[in-house]
């Protein structure tokens, strides 16, 4: 039996770009929490067809798989959709790679604890460039090709370690045990209640006051079935930040050359606890510093959102999209009502309930920047998406000198304050059960 899951447990995060790492143990695997809440017996990623052996083959195949799409767009990308997803991620690259993935390893600098820290440059070959580090499991920065082939990096970060030490707004972290907010930073699970700090007063916001992003992990390079990155791993010791059991916790950032970023989160813990874990990368597709998030055209897989109070905590209601600034479901700009959301400072900080609840790897978002024609579809395992508009950058140094709406974030996760509201998914994880949750990022152009 095999769940998936979000936070904590024994945590073990890994990231990659198209593509995952099959498992080819006979041993029986513990059962995983699923981001739904429900048990299932495969995993989200997609089996190999099983046919018969003939003698004979009988036809060729009619068509060769391709990544390029049978039509042209007919509209302009800031009113339509550019392409609908043409294909799933896939566990396998499906393109053909000319150049050699790569990937090297340099000092990055050391805590003030003097804990080593290493910074690793990973190429897909493609045109794809990441950069991760072992300090709060990092991505620092991601750079892809425009329309016209020119590359520019997508990803907030710093280009040095110090920064990070600091209270930067999340950059790229690998963010835990609970990402998000717990109401009162309180909790109660098996009779017992715990007490996390209050470090988004009232609330618990991502792990606390040190949380997985201030915390360093111990890195080892993956470089095997069409896939390159970093499996990332750290050991969460029973009360750290408030919360219960041992946690074992892994996280692997890995590329593809079919252009995939893939992030894997999975964990096991020695007693009951919970866990919700995300990765908090900020995205701006015209390329870091170029102005704001207005012009992205943003398409969600989602009909609801979840209601929350003046301090951003569900109140459990779920609230229909149709006819509200809140509306994704049909692709519009990021922008248009963005002054009408309301709030202090005002935003998009709000948690959408994805279609898909089933726990496989399933579309949540399309985001289109029609002056470079990227394109990022994000596919997730987890139940619900945060989508954040960056309204706290103010353009300060700890938050590399970006302004408000300059980027943005789509977080997936399972939903906030789930400890303490019943209706939701569960976010317990259980001695003897593994937490895990994929994301895939797929980057295209308009035209591909």
């Amino acid at each position: 039996m095999k769940y998936l899951f979000t936070c904590s447990g024994m945590l073990l995060i890994t990231v990659v770009l198209t593509g995952c790492v099959d498992s080819n143990s006979t041993t029986t695997t513990p059962p995983v929490i699923t981001s739904g809440g429900s048990s299932n017996t495969t995993s989200p990623e997609t089996t190999e067809p099983t046919t018969e052996p003939t003698t004979e083959p009988t036809t060729e195949p009619t068509t060769e798989p391709t990544t390029e799409p049978t039509t042209e767009p007919t509209t302009e990308p800031t009113t339509e959709p550019t392409t609908e997803p043409t294909t799933e991620p896939t566990t396998e690259p499906t393109t053909e790679n000319t150049t050699a993935m790569t990937i090297e390893s340099t000092s990055f600098g050391k805590t003030a604890e003097g804990d080593e820290i290493t910074l690793w440059t990973i190429s897909n070959g493609n045109g794809i460039e990441m950069k991760v580090m072992n300090f709060g499991a990092i991505i620092t920065s991601l750079s892809t090709p425009d329309k016209d082939g020119n590359s520019a990096n997508i990803n907030a970060g710093f280009d040095t370690l110090e920064p990070y030490f600091g209270d930067h707004p999340y950059f790229g972290s690998t963010v835990g045990r609970y990402a998000n907010r717990i109401a009162g930073g309180k909790f109660t699970l098996d009779g017992k209640e715990y007490t996390l700090a209050t470090n988004n007063d009232p609330n618990h916001l991502h792990g606390g006051d040190k949380g997985f992003n201030k915390r360093v992990w111990t890195g080892k390079e993956i470089n095997a079935d069409g896939q390159i990155g970093v499996e990332f791993s750290y050991h969460s010791v029973d009360g750290e930040e408030g919360y219960p059991g041992n946690l074992d916790a892994v996280t692997t950032y890995t590329l593809t050359a079919d252009n995939e970023l893939h992030i894997t989160h999975s964990a096991t813990t020695d007693a009951a606890t919970v866990i919700n874990i995300t990765n908090h990368n900020y995205w701006n597709l015209a390329g870091i510093g170029s102005g704001t998030n207005y012009d992205h055209v943003l398409k969600l897989e989602s009909d609801k959102f979840l209601a929350v109070d003046d301090t951003l905590i569900p109140t459990g209601q779920f609230t229909d999209v149709k006819g509200t600034v809140m509306d994704f479901t049909s692709p519009t700009a990021i922008g248009k009502g963005i002054q009408e959301t309301g709030g202090d400072p005002i935003g998009y900080d709000h948690c959408y309930v994805l279609r898909s609840q089933s726990g496989e790897l399933a579309l949540a978002a399309t985001v289109t920047e029609p002056t470079s024609g990227r394109i990022m579809e994000v596919y997730t395992t987890e139940p619900g998406i945060q989508l954040y508009s960056g309204n706290f950058l103010d353009g300060s140094e700890g938050g590399a000198g970006l302004k408000q709406h300059e980027a943005f974030c789509l977080e997936t996760q399972h939903y906030p304050d789930s400890p303490n509201q019943e209706s939701f998914p569960t976010t317990v994880l259980k001695p003897g059960e593994t937490y895990s949750h994929k994301t895939v990022h797929k980057f295209k152009v308009v035209g591909e």
